[in-house]
């Protein structure tokens, strides 16, 4: 389901093309509607690709590490948080990961014990805790991580400035989006089911 057009976020894409599946009900095929229905879809359909991959690179993360996915998942948000200078606090990687506060005390203490992250005392106030990554982690991310970044460092060098920039606001866009989603209609888990 990617923009309600259809069970699977296909849209019927094959008859589209054939001329069959217009939304105009001319029979040429060639409605502005229908085109565009696909060009949502196609983008829609690519974003969720490439989340999946992302999750598939995670997943395989923690297999070379010997780490759990979740905690795999919680690691690179350590490490992605800090190479931005915004460490995370435990608080702001509970809400990263969708755990638990309690689940996510568990998780850090595995990554803790395991030698992955450590916990500082950096701000004024002594209670706020800081997440970073070990020093003995953090080349290893870099050496597992590093043929993604070039590859995609690569693809990107094949647009201009204007594109990127264009792209970053699509991109924007969309995650603020979402944001008010999660934070309205599915603010309970869900949108309040149609009424039988």
């Amino acid at each position: 389901m990617t923009n309600g057009h259809g069970a699977d976020g296909d849209r019927d894409r094959d008859s589209d093309r054939s001329g069959n599946g217009d939304s105009d009900g001319s029979g040429n095929g060639d409605s502005a509607a229908a085109r565009e229905a696909v060009r949502v879809d196609r983008v829609m359909d690519g974003l969720r690709a490439f989340g999946a991959n992302y999750t598939e690179f995670t997943r395989r993360f923690a297999t070379w590490l010997g780490l759990h996915s979740t905690d795999a998942a919680a690691l690179v948000e350590i490490l992605y948080a800090e190479d931005q200078g915004t460490p995370l606090s435990p608080a702001r990687l509970s809400e990263r990961v969708s755990l638990s506060s309690g689940a996510t005390a568990i998780l850090l203490k595995r990554l803790e014990q395991a030698g992955h992250i450590v916990r500082t005392r950096e701000s004024a106030d002594r209670r706020v805790v800081t997440l970073r990554s070990s020093p003995g982690i953090r080349p290893r991310a870099i050496a597992f991580f590093g043929p993604y970044s070039e590859r995609m460092a690569e693809a990107m060098a094949a647009y201009s400035p204007q594109e990127i920039q264009q792209f970053e606001n699509f991109l924007g866009t969309l995650r603020t989006t979402m944001d008010a989603l999660l934070a309205h209609e599915y603010e309970g888990g869900g949108p309040t089911p149609p009424t039988p």
